[in-house]
């Protein structure tokens, strides 16, 4: 058994303060709080691990390079792609388990990868069909935060049902029967699960939308663009929303991200099928998508997650304030959001399948997180105000499943930056 000592802990829905935490065999097996000190002290506010409920690992090599120029999310998409073309299964490995190590280094416990870099550049299997998501769930396991891998069903260009362009013919299979064979062959492991993703409307043409097999938790990407909109409206008669409600694939276990240009109807759809959505703030903002209705989706009775995508940015400290400042640039109101939602939003596990994880309470994982209130950016602040003051750099301690992946502020095992640093220049060949 463990015991781990925090001065003030969110437990349920508040601040608990001097709360003892026990654990064995990684799950929290007591929490008390009023308890003198004892055992192992955890400093500042000890939260709940991190939930990353959508991340595309390789995009964090187009950080910094891609940032001050003009154009749009198709712009940026072609980019993007020239990226994707120069990762192979080892490359692929070294810079997901930076990447990966960057996020426990942030206070992230469990990854959502959406994952649809499959096969070789020129759509060619590898000889292992699966030797890409293989090479992210191993990158998981040496960063030591568990993931969710997402594999992404991707079949056209557009929502016309067009074929793949050149760059994208490594992401598709032959058919959705090819693609769930595939994904069959998958293992899950302790710390892995195996879920399923449809890229989009554009990607999964509508003659394929029924009759899927999905495997674990579903994600796909939704009504990002106002474009996606525009072309579904034109060749479906229906915004994507309604397309994929008549197909039955909005449902509880269903997590739709971004969710940004929704009519009202839309947010009536999520909330009747008790679909989740998934707000990824600072891509949204990098990308310049727009501002999606998190307060009247929650009103409706959908469960937000958070994700930081494309990561811009690493910190879901950011998420949780991007998720209140756009909703307060929206409104021109203030505290749209609770400290605890935030929290609750930023630990959402369940929407990757670990339902039990996710909260400081008995038979939990035992994922925690600690957060300084002595740093430059947090001193002064009251304990529930480190949600708008912390950032990434103010995590302290990181505990997965019980075992300790960052302590003072330093990955464990992993040099983050220098790696980085190495793995993306063999990515980007500069």
């Amino acid at each position: 058994m463990s015991v781990f000592h925090a001065a003030y802990a969110w437990v349920g829905d508040r601040i608990a303060q001097n709360v003892r935490i026990e654990t064995a065999e990684g799950r929290i097996t007591a929490v008390t709080t009023d308890q003198p000190q004892a055992g192992e002290s955890l400093p500042g506010l000890v939260l709940p691990g991190l939930a990353n409920v959508h991340s595309h690992a390789f995009h964090r090599a187009l950080r910094g390079r891609t940032h001050d120029k003009r154009g749009s999310f198709w712009t940026w998409r072609d980019l993007m792609y020239q990226v994707a073309g120069n990762i192979d299964p080892d490359r692929y490995f070294a810079l997901a388990r930076t990447v990966y190590a960057e996020m426990a280094l942030s206070g992230i416990t469990a990854v959502g990868e959406f994952h649809y870099l499959h096969h070789a550049p020129d759509g060619t299997p590898y000889a292992d069909p699966n030797a890409m998501g293989e090479a992210l769930i191993a990158a998981a396991a040496d960063a030591g935060i568990r993931i969710t891998l997402l594999d992404t069903l991707y079949l056209s260009s557009s929502v016309d049902g067009a074929p793949l362009t050149a760059a994208q013919r490594r992401f598709g299979d032959a058919g959705p029967e090819a693609w769930a064979e595939r994904v069959a062959k998958l293992s899950e492991a302790p710390h892995a699960r195996i879920g399923s993703a449809l890229h989009s409307v554009r990607a999964v043409p509508a003659r394929h939308l029924t009759g899927l097999i999905v495997r674990g938790p579903l994600h796909l990407h939704l009504s990002e663009q106002r474009a996606e909109n525009e072309q579904t409206r034109a060749v479906h008669g229906c915004s994507p929303t309604e397309l994929l409600d008549r197909h039955g694939l909005l449902r509880a276990g269903t997590t739709a991200v971004h969710a940004t240009h929704l009519t009202d109807d839309d947010v009536k759809t999520l909330g009747r099928t008790g679909t989740g959505v998934c707000f990824c703030p600072t891509t949204e903002r990098d990308l310049a998508d727009g501002i999606g209705p998190a307060r009247d989706l929650v009103e409706a009775g959908v469960p937000l997650s958070l994700g930081s995508d494309s990561h811009a940015v690493l910190d879901m400290f950011e998420e949780m304030r991007g998720l209140e400042m756009n909703e307060r640039l929206a409104s021109e109101q203030r505290g749209r959001f609770t400290s605890a939602e935030l929290t609750g939003a930023a630990a959402r596990h369940d929407a990757l399948g670990w339902d039990d994880a996710g909260a400081i309470a008995p038979g939990r994982r035992a994922d925690l997180v600690a957060v300084r209130l002595d740093g430059v950016r947090t001193a002064g602040a009251e304990p529930a105000g480190a949600i708008y003051a912390a950032t990434a750099a103010d995590v302290s301690h990181v505990i997965v499943d019980g075992r300790t992946v960052v302590a003072g502020g330093r990955h464990v095992s992993i040099d983050v930056a220098r790696e980085l640093r190495t793995t993306i220049r063999a990515v980007v060949g500069a």
